[in-house]
C-alpha cells in the first residue's frame, strides 16, 4: 500500500493506493485555500495527511500541480492564480519533517501527469497507445502519453508538455480557460463557476454562452495537436469535468474546428507521424476520481 497526496486549487486528499489493482483506501479529504498563508496551507496538507495510518519511513507520492520543481520539491508558483505564498518553499522538507510518522522519502509529480497516468493504466483510456490528458480546475493541467510514458516534447507536444503555456488568440490560455477567466467574463462577483454551471443548465443564456466560448475555444487549440501527436483518446478531469453535460458539446464542437472529431461513428484518425489510424474517444474521468492518487502511488512504488 502507497501513501499519496493529491493537492488541488481548492482541496487535498491523502490515500493508500494498492498498486496490484489500483483500488484507493483510507481516503481523507480537507478543504485548502490556495490564496492562503504559506503555513495554513502546509498546516492543511499536514493533517490531511496525518490522517492515514502511515508505518513511518514509507515513501509517499505526491502530486501538484505547476509550476513546481518537482526533483527538488520546491514550489514555484507566482502569478498563477494558486499558491502565491508557497514561492520558492521546500515543500520536500516541510513533509518530511512535519508529517507524524516521517516518510523515508517523497516522490513529487505534476497532477496532470499523475491523473493521465492513472487513467492509463486502470481507467477510461486504458489500452490506449496514445492519450492526452486534460483537467480543468483553477487552471488548465495537461499531460500527452505514449506507451505508458509521459512526452514533454514531439510532434503535436506544446512546450514541456503544457497545454498552459499556449495561447488564443494571442493571449496566454488561462486567460480564457481557467476559473479566474470564467468569473470575469460572467461578471457577477457573488457566483462560482458551479453557479454559473447551474444557471446554463436553467436556460440562462449568458451563462451557457461563457461556458461554451471557453470550451469551444480549448477545443480549437488542442484538436490540432491531438491530430499531429496521433492520440487516439481525451480523458478530461478536474472540478470542472463534472459538469460534463456543458463541457463535452462545447469541446467537441471546438476539436471538430481543430481538426480532431472525437465519437464520431466510423472515424479514424491518420497520425502523421505514426502513419497509423485508430477510432478515436473523447471521455470524462472515472467517476470514481482516483485517477491522480493511482498515478502518485505509482511513481512513488517505481
Amino acid at each position: 500500500m502507497i501513501p499519496v497526496l493529491e493537492i488541488g486549487g481548492t482541496h487535498v486528499t491523502a490515500a493508500l493506493v494498492d498498486l496490484r489493482d489500483g483500488r484507493v483506501t483510507s481516503r481523507t479529504r480537507k478543504p485548502l485555500d490556495a490564496d492562503g498563508a504559506a503555513e495554513d496551507i502546509l498546516d492543511v496538507v499536514r493533517c490531511c495527511a496525518d490522517g492515514l495510518s502511515v508505518p513511518p519511513g514509507a515513501r509517499w507520492g505526491v502530486a501538484v500541480p505547476g509550476p513546481f520543481d518537482y526533483a527538488r520539491g520546491v514550489a514555484l508558483f507566482r502569478g498563477v492564480g494558486k499558491f502565491d505564498a508557497l514561492y520558492g518553499m521546500d515543500v520536500r522538507a516541510a513533509l518530511l519533517h512535519g508529517l507524524r510518522q516521517r516518510p523515508g522519502d517523497i516522490v513529487f509529480l505534476n497532477d496532470a501527469h499523475a491523473f493521465l497516468t492513472g487513467e492509463w493504466s486502470t481507467g477510461t483510456v486504458r489500452g490506449h497507445r496514445r492519450a492526452v490528458g486534460i483537467t480543468l480546475g483553477t487552471g488548465v493541467g495537461s499531460a500527452f502519453l505514449a506507451d505508458g510514458r509521459i512526452c514533454d516534447n514531439g510532434p503535436g507536444v506544446p512546450p514541456e508538455g503544457r497545454m498552459d503555456l499556449t495561447e488564443i488568440d494571442g493571449r496566454p490560455l488561462e486567460d480564457t480557460v481557467s476559473r479566474r477567466a470564467i468569473l470575469a467574463r460572467y461578471g457577477d462577483p457573488a457566483a462560482d463557476v458551479h453557479d454559473i454551471a447551474g444557471r446554463a443548465r436553467a436556460g440562462e443564456e449568458r451563462a451557457r454562452r461563457v461556458l461554451d466560448g471557453v470550451f469551444t475555444g480549448l477545443g480549437a487549440v488542442l484538436g490540432p495537436r491531438l491530430l499531429v501527436f496521433g492520440a487516439t483518446a481525451l480523458v478530461v478531469g478536474g472540478s470542472m469535468a463534472r459538469s460534463w453535460d456543458l463541457v463535452a458539446p462545447a469541446l467537441s464542437a471546438g476539436l471538430v474546428t481543430g481538426g480532431w472529431t472525437p465519437d464520431a461513428p466510423g472515424a479514424d484518425v491518420e497520425s502523421p507521424s505514426l502513419g497509423a489510424r485508430h477510432p478515436r474517444a473523447m471521455k470524462p474521468a472515472d467517476s470514481a476520481g482516483d485517477a491522480a492518487l493511482v498515478g502518485a502511488a505509482r511513481a512513488a512504488g517505481a
